[in-house]
């Protein structure tokens, strides 16, 4: 009897991941079908989920119309330059917060981590001046300049290197090693995992970004993804087929870093909670 109840408590419980995750997808379902579409059957009722009449040329539109390949290439650019600035910045503080001692590292990670709390809507202003002053407006430089350093990436790290016991830095400094060889041999090495979670949230983090370059990106020639597809939205008209054709697009990379990283992301979330 009490083997019976529960199995149908986990299938209950199934069954309401199962609710969820089609709840979670079907805007992406939605956007897929719409995709296919011609702007006046996109928000025609009731929604037909598979187009009749599928409209692959949408996908070839994208390209036409406005510079795509241009908008996905900075995209790139700015995305993986980003993540592997973040990951080496956020990995070397986190080393230094974790295992080296000196006066007031504990108050110092805690102010530099109460930044987290801090909306960037507060200090958009005065950076944005600042920019200005260093002539770094409109530029990748400069877009890059204020995105190499995270404060979540170094408390994330942390937390991981937290758990990688003394004793083995201690063996390797009584073998010669200095601070130094120790992070990049040892260290840096053990944490793929963490280091692989990183990656997946800097990388979706800039190319999803639309404030940031909407603000610092004046010239076509700079402009990512999110711009691009804004393109499509003029004063007296709104071609939602190709909008959704070319987030469709946008989403693919997403995908593949995500799936990349799968293994080490699920590893990263799980160890960087342990100590600390």
């Amino acid at each position: 009897m009490l083997y019976q109840e529960n199995k149908l408590k986990q299938g209950v419980i199934y069954l309401g991941l199962a609710g969820v995750t089609f709840l979670t997808f079907l805007p992406l379902i939605w956007m897929l079908s719409s995709s296919l579409k011609f702007d006046s059957e996109v928000f025609s009722l009731p929604i037909r989920w598979i187009p009749r009449n599928p409209v692959w040329k949408n996908y070839a539109l994208i390209w036409q119309k406005i510079n795509f390949a241009l908008f996905t290439f900075n995209s790139f650019k700015l995305s993986i330059i980003i993540t592997i600035i973040q990951v080496l910045t956020s990995s070397f503080a986190a080393y230094g917060f974790a295992k080296c001692h000196f006066r007031g590292r504990d108050s110092l990670f805690f102010i530099y981590i109460a930044t987290i709390a801090i909306p960037w809507q507060v200090y958009m202003l005065p950076q944005y001046v600042e920019m200005r002053m260093l002539h770094l407006i409109n530029t990748h430089l400069g877009y890059v300049l204020m995105q190499s350093f995270t404060a979540f990436g170094v408390f994330l790290m942390r937390q991981f290197y937290v758990s990688i016991p003394d004793e083995l830095l201690d063996a390797a400094r009584i073998d010669g090693l200095n601070e130094y060889g120790i992070y990049f041999r040892i260290v840096l090495p053990l944490s793929k995992p963490v280091a692989a979670t990183l990656c997946i949230f800097s990388f979706v983090g800039v190319w999803n970004d639309f404030m940031g370059p909407m603000i610092y990106f004046d010239s076509v020639a700079n402009k990512t993804i999110p711009l691009g597809i804004r393109m499509f939205l003029g004063q007296y008209s709104t071609e939602y087929g190709l909008i959704m054709a070319a987030s469709v697009v946008s989403l693919i990379p997403v995908f593949i870093v995500f799936l990349f990283f799968q293994r080490f992301f699920v590893e990263g979330i799980a160890t960087s909670g342990l100590k600390g």
